[in-house]
């Protein structure tokens, strides 16, 4: 039934490309035989830019802390017809960051893309409460694990004559969640480290682009807009009115990575509705 389910898949696209080539619309992919990793890519925001990136034809392996996590998120994904693999990966382990690197250069001899999304934020509460251990955590999933995976990418880049890195940072590195400083914090660091790395790598021919998405509706968020009286509070303080969705931020993850991007490097993209509140 799945093999039947993919092939019919498969057929829709091809049958889509001929509609297309018929009426002179040719489809363009920009990301054609280019191979990508995603980090924290089997659910949101992660999810939603893994299948952007493999339908404007990427090869793209997905990861995640959890084994069902990425089973399902791949079966998923190739149900759709998308050349898509993954492994587990927590991106604060030495071991996993080079299993992904790895399973990117097994399957696929290189890779062209890298898309930073792991995070963790494992404090809700007042920022003189956060304690030791908290700020540990977060700087070094967030922040550090972030620098050492792009490290450990940019020289299969290179073998490739070049790249292109996305972080993704947040809004509440310009306008800070309540209760969420130390998550706060280091999205503020993650601009700091796109501007340092874009200069720094430009001269191999690696762009460096950070994403710094409002609230979107995601299971990581669900704390900030859950519940009708909550959600309808956070629409009156955006231009749109309307909490963001996954693919709201997919696309330009795709764009920043595409050949139309290749003099954009060192910059952050907010995709926030229109949040009001900026540095």
């Amino acid at each position: 039934m799945q093999k039947a389910r993919l092939l019919l898949s498969v057929c829709s696209r091809a049958w889509s490309s001929v509609r297309m080539v018929s009426s002179g619309m040719v489809r363009r992919d920009p990301h054609a035989n280019k191979v990508a990793l995603v980090t924290a890519s089997t659910d949101g925001i992660g999810l939603a830019i893994a299948r952007r990136l493999a339908q404007d034809g990427a090869h793209v392996v997905v990861s995640s802390r959890k084994q069902q996590n990425v089973d399902r998120a791949v079966a998923a994904l190739q149900e759709e017809g998308l050349s898509v693999t993954g492994t587990v990966c927590h991106v604060g382990k030495a071991e996993d960051r080079e299993r992904l690197v790895a399973t990117a250069l097994n399957l696929h001899g290189g890779i062209d893309i890298l898309i930073a999304n792991a995070a963790a934020s494992p404090f809700f509460g007042n920022l003189m409460d956060a304690t030791e251990e908290v700020w540990d955590k977060i700087l070094d999933i967030n922040v550090k694990a972030t620098f050492l995976l792009i490290k450990a990418v940019v020289p299969e880049m290179e073998k490739r004559g070049g790249g292109s890195v996305v972080i993704v940072s947040s809004i509440g590195a310009y306008s800070p969640f309540p209760g969420l400083a130390p998550y706060n914090v280091s999205k503020t660091a993650l601009l700091g480290l796109n501007k340092n790395l874009a200069a720094e790598l430009a001269p191999r021919n690696i762009r460096v682009n950070c994403l710094a998405p409002g609230l979107i509706k995601t299971s990581f968020s669900h704390m900030l807009w859950t519940g009708k009286e909550r959600e309808e509070s956070v629409k009156e303080t955006l231009q749109i009115r309307r909490i963001g969705k996954p693919e709201d931020c997919a696309g330009i993850v795709s764009f920043l990575c595409s050949e139309d991007a290749s003099y954009i490097t060192g910059e952050t993209v907010v995709v926030a509705g229109g949040t009001p509140s900026r540095l």
